[in-house]
């Protein structure tokens, strides 16, 4: 988790990530922040987040972000 939160705060400097509930719906990342995103967790972690993975409800927050993350690592 702590891998991702670092990622976030970089991709939304200024932005209390551990504690935003919605990123999508609070407008913290738009479609290139999702992009830079996927990149950095695809780098990161070694998986692939897939278009089909794109989906508002994987994004959230950091926990549904980990929880795609860990899927894709299974």
């Amino acid at each position: 988790m702590e891998d991702i939160i670092k990622i976030l705060k970089e991709i939304a400097p200024g932005v209390d990530v551990e504690n935003e509930t919605d990123f999508i719906e609070h407008k913290v990342f738009d479609s290139l922040s999702i992009m830079r995103l996927v990149v950095m967790l695809n780098e990161e972690f070694d998986v692939e987040i897939t278009p089909v993975d794109l989906t508002p409800e994987n994004f959230k927050n950091k926990e549904t972000i980990y929880e795609l993350v860990k899927r894709l690592e299974d």
